[in-house]
């Protein structure tokens, strides 16, 4: 009897392992891209920018029969969502913006490094399981891989701190989302995060900056926000979304490393950084983990293994098929945020 699954469990699995690659790798070039919103206000920033992803999604969302799925959210869902938005977007960057405060870019940058070992270990025990053995080396790999890339630099006790804080952030963003995605699907969970990260964010600057809480962006301010709206949050969080629907948590998360990759990647094209040996030492070493752990171009994959849809309180992997995007992008270590 022939027991190899069908030949789509491992095209479905590598499509979302392609999708949740292009998705950090559009934030990865973030980092050199808007560089320029360094006198920016910070809340102010922020709010626009969801508040404008908010309204590109619109349009894509299918009209009001397709907004179904929100009316239907319980209070318990909404409560998430608003975690997902405050832990793992405002959160995330404001813990970014105040480690940096003092500490180099690349302090916070390696512990976020580190947030595939911490899903590859927390998603299971939340499950009541054993951590997925190749998972977990593979996300070793990645935090070494992301290290080697970015190095280390300056730091004290706060900016250890407030990276952790930050680290808390990415790993909320990639475990909170899993339940509200089933019911919404990629693109109405984008849109409901942005609206709520958009509200949260005015509430921020107003308290912190009253009304000079937002400002006219100068022309690059303003492509660079354009640019985070668009492409990093619309395009990014959306393909991240599906990803994680075709191979689950664990393994969408093993994939951050590509975040400083990219960066390091095209940081040379504006003079702001270069790219060289340990930078393509570190970048391997990504990759392998990211491959390991996956398991699409492993043995595991040549004999069919399902690829994993989240399910759960916590996105755990099934041996289900994935879902689609019924309803019809991480945040990277920098300024310009997930």
């Amino acid at each position: 009897m022939d027991h190899r699954p069908p030949h789509g469990a491992n095209s479905d699995a590598l499509r979302g392992v392609l999708l949740v690659s292009f998705a950090y790798c559009l934030v990865g070039a973030s980092f050199t891209a808007n560089s320029v919103l360094g006198e920016y206000p910070y809340a102010g920033g922020q709010a626009v920018r969801y508040a404008l992803a908010f309204l590109l999604l619109l349009p894509l969302l299918g009209g009001r029969a397709a907004l179904g799925p929100v009316a239907a959210l319980r209070p318990g869902q909404w409560g998430r969502i608003a975690l997902l938005a405050g832990v793992g977007m405002v959160g995330f960057n404001l813990a970014i913006l105040a480690a940096e405060r003092t500490a180099e870019p690349a302090v916070p940058g390696v512990f976020v490094g580190c947030a595939p070992v911490v899903v590859a270990v927390l998603v299971p025990l939340v499950d009541r399981r054993r951590p997925t053995r190749p998972v977990l080396w593979g996300a070793l790999l990645v935090a070494v891989g992301a290290l080697t890339v970015q190095g280390w630099g300056r730091t004290d006790t706060a900016g250890i701190v407030w990276s952790v804080a930050a680290l808390i952030g990415e790993v909320g963003f990639a475990v909170l989302a899993a339940p509200v995605l089933r019911p919404l699907g990629p693109r109405l969970l984008t849109a409901c995060v942005c609206a709520v990260a958009a509200v949260e964010s005015t509430i921020i600057g107003l308290v912190l900056d009253g009304s000079g809480f937002v400002r006219m962006p100068d022309g690059a301010e303003a492509a660079a926000l354009l640019w985070q709206a668009a492409i990093v949050t619309v395009i990014g969080f959306v393909t991240w979304y599906m990803g994680i629907q075709r191979i689950g948590t664990e393994r969408a998360t093993l994939f951050t490393g590509v975040i400083p990759v990219t960066a390091a990647l095209t940081a040379p094209l504006v003079g702001a950084g270069t790219f060289g040996a340990a930078q393509a030492a570190g970048g391997v070493l990504v990759g392998c983990g990211a491959a390991l752990g996956s398991g699409v171009f492993g043995r595991r994959a040549r004999r069919g293994m399902a690829p994993a849809s989240p399910a759960g309180p916590a996105g755990s992997m099934t041996s289900t098929t994935s879902t689609t995007d019924t309803a019809g992008p991480p945040k990277e270590a920098g300024r310009s945020g997930r």
